[in-house]
């Protein structure tokens, strides 16, 4: 388990542009995230198709990995919560809402943040969350744990 939140070594200046992207980015989750864990079995109303748990898991998703991301912590277990997060949503507005990528005007649906956040995840997962993290803190170094 610590190997899996072990944080592989970086350059100061890659450590440096990780950081800013959790940052910006957990923020953005976690407001994004706020409204529904207030009601997070029911946030997308009482027509929705998605069970409530399945909404429960992606309130989850976006508030808790959202703070994770900020904090650097248990990232790439937040960035698999995010990243399947937006697979289903990139999936309703591409294939069933039939969307486009970008939106056509104000208030129109598109997939085109979903897809930029899946990215933002498939990073953190494949690079960690870099030396300014919890996860460093906590489970050292990608390496350090063969000298445990």
């Amino acid at each position: 388990m610590r190997r899996f939140f072990a944080v592989p070594e970086h350059s100061t200046s890659a450590d440096v542009a990780l950081l800013l992207l959790r940052l910006v980015a957990g923020l953005a989750f976690a407001l994004h995230g706020w409204p529904k864990i207030q009601n997070a079995f029911g946030w997308m109303g009482p027509d929705a198709t998605i069970p409530g748990f399945l909404q429960g898991l992606a309130a989850l998703s976006e508030f808790g990995g959202g703070i994770a991301w900020i904090l650097g912590l248990l990232t790439p277990l937040a960035a698999l919560g995010i990243l399947s997060t937006m697979v289903v949503a990139a999936s309703l507005h591409a294939f069933v809402f039939k969307d486009p990528f970008v939106a056509s005007g104000p208030g129109q649906g598109s997939y085109e943040l979903a897809l930029v956040y899946l990215c933002v995840a498939l990073v953190l997962i494949t690079l960690g969350p870099g030396r300014f993290s919890l996860d460093r803190t906590l489970f050292g170094r990608r390496g350090d744990e063969r000298r445990l």
